[in-house]
This record gives structure tokens, C-alpha cells and sequence, in this order.
């Protein structure tokens, strides 16, 4: 394990983060057609940022700072990862943000149609979990966890906490297509909002079912326990802003812009949506490396091991 790699990796997945902020303060904030250029703005590499084109713009300059830091990720992971597929998974890490681009000028010049702008910020959440599975991979915890401990139940929670992230993709995907459905000013379609909605009930069922299966199963393993915590208490600000991003959303076509109390709490929620996700990325793949079928053979107690 390189501690500076793992840190690196870090650093990329906190500024993806940062820069999924940016893309969800263009969208709540209309700003997506503050310039027709692409990947100028107004013809120019620094444009005046001012209105709205300080969103677009700016949103575009953190894009390119990623990209070129996940550049340096792959060189990082070619020098000092001794392990193939890590060094491919960084590989696909950099196709991701290259057609991230692509699909970011693809909606400026199309003019926001929605199957690409749903794509663009599907495509973000999914860059996102790359870079922090990355992350994960490269860490003291997960090079140094030689152990594995039997599941118990009948219903694996390997195969819950897999589940649990795939609904959670399908509910990125509804959500994407929902706020890009119609600006501000437009009332959400029904037909996506009730989706939505009962997506989002479908995801609370199944991750606090696999993060309670972990916490009442294997209550002494913290290389468990811990995403599993962080995951069920993101899940409850979740849900929480989500139906305050409801409340504004529903308000925002009788305003005369979009507003802070709007801007604030629907970007929110896509952020917070998106650390659920990786959050659930991280329990899904410490699960199925710490966890094995009880049938192996006759369940023991096992240890911890000490810095996990």
C-alpha cells in the first residue's frame, strides 16, 4: 500500500465530488445555455463570469481540473500499483471523464436535450463511485484485511448490499431524468415524480435492510459496521431532503428566478445522493471481501485485526 497513491486517490474522488456540486448548482440554477461555446465560453478560455455564465463556466474549469488530476491518478497507478486491475479499473476511470466531457459539450450543443443531459449526470455519479472505489482499493484498510468472516442468516447481505446499489443507480437515473424534465419555472411531470418517489422507498427498504443486516450480524467487525452506519444516517438526511427539495421545488414556477432556499436544497440533495451512493459502493465491496458463504465450512469467531 502507497500512502501518497491512497491519498492522491482522495484527492480525486473529493474534487469528483466537488465537481458534481458544480454541475447540480448549473442545473438549479438554469445556467446550462449561459454560452453556446463549448469548450469556449463566448469564444473565450476566461470569459467575464458574471450571471449565470459564472455557474457554466466555472462548473467547466472544475470538469477540467478532474480530468487532468485523473490523468495523474493513472500515471500514479502505472508507477507505484503493483496490482493489473487496479491499474485498469484507473484506466476506465479515464475513459469515464473523457466522455464525461464529450457528453458536457453534447448538451450545450444540442441544446440540453434530455437523454444526454440525464446520461451527463448519470455518467458523473457513476466517474464518481469509480474514484472511490480507487480510493478503497489503494487504502491501508482494505490491502491489510486478510480475514474473512462466515455470513449468517439465511439471506446473504452481500447480495442485499449489491442490491441495494443497484437500486440506487436505477433511482440517479429517475432523479437525473427528473430535474433535467423542466427548469425552474416548469411544474415537474407527474408520471417521474410518483418514479421517483417510489424509488426512493424502494432504496430506503433495501439499504436500511442491509446496513441493520450488518450492524445486528456483525456488530464487532468495524470494517463493516462503519460504512454500514454512514450509509443508514445518509439515508435519513436523504429522504429528508428530498422532500424539502419537494417542498421548494413544487413553489420555485411562482418565483421570479430560482431562488437560494430552492438552489440550496436541490443541490444538497443530489450531493447527499451521491455519497449514499458511494457510501454504498464502499459497505457493497467490503461485504463481499470480508464476507463468505456460511457453508465453507462450520462458522468460528474471528478477531479483528488492529488499524482497520
Amino acid at each position: 500500500m502507497n500512502r501518497r497513491l491512497h491519498w492522491f486517490s482522495l484527492l480525486v474522488a473529493g474534487a469528483t465530488f466537488f465537481l458534481i456540486i458544480a454541475g447540480a448548482l448549473v442545473t438549479s440554477n438554469d445556467a446550462g445555455l449561459a454560452t453556446e461555446d463549448w469548450p469556449l465560453s463566448n469564444g473565450q478560455f476566461f470569459p467575464a463570469m458574471v450571471g449565470n455564465l459564472f455557474w457554466e463556466h466555472g462548473h467547466r474549469i472544475v470538469a477540467t481540473s478532474v480530468g487532468v488530476l485523473t490523468i495523474g491518478l493513472v500515471i500514479f497507478l502505472f508507477w507505484k500499483e503493483p496490482r493489473r486491475w487496479v491499474r485498469r479499473l484507473g484506466l476506465l476511470a479515464l475513459f469515464g471523464v473523457i466522455v464525461q466531457g464529450l457528453l458536457g459539450g453534447l448538451t450545450v450543443k444540442l441544446m440540453l436535450p434530455l437523454a444526454v443531459s440525464t446520461a451527463h449526470a448519470t455518467l458523473a455519479q457513476l466517474f464518481f463511485c469509480t474514484t472511490v472505489a480507487l480510493a478503497v482499493f489503494t487504502s491501508k484498510s482494505w490491502t491489510q484485511y486478510d480475514l474473512t468472516v462466515d455470513e449468517k442468516g439465511t439471506l446473504p447481505v452481500r447480495y442485499v448490499c449489491a442490491a441495494a446499489a443497484a437500486t440506487i443507480l436505477l433511482q440517479l437515473v429517475l432523479g437525473a431524468t427528473l430535474r433535467h424534465s423542466a427548469t425552474w419555472d416548469k411544474h415537474l411531470p407527474t408520471e417521474l415524480l410518483l418514479a421517483h418517489i417510489v424509488g426512493a422507498v424502494a432504496v430506503a427498504i433495501i439499504l436500511a435492510s442491509a446496513g441493520f443486516m450488518i450492524l445486528r450480524r456483525h456488530s464487532g467487525v468495524t470494517f463493516l459496521t462503519r460504512p454500514a452506519t454512514i450509509a443508514v444516517a445518509l439515508l435519513g438526511l436523504q429522504l429528508l431532503l428530498g422532500v424539502a427539495a419537494y417542498l421548494t421545488r413544487m413553489r420555485s414556477p411562482d418565483d421570479p428566478q430560482p431562488l437560494h432556499p430552492m438552489v440550496g436544497i436541490t443541490v444538497a440533495h443530489v450531493a447527499c445522493g451521491a455519497l449514499v451512493f458511494a457510501t454504498t459502493i464502499v459497505m457493497t465491496l467490503r461485504a463481499f471481501k470480508a464476507l463468505r458463504s456460511s457453508h465453507a465450512w462450520v462458522s468460528t469467531e474471528v478477531a479483528e485485526p488492529r488499524g482497520i
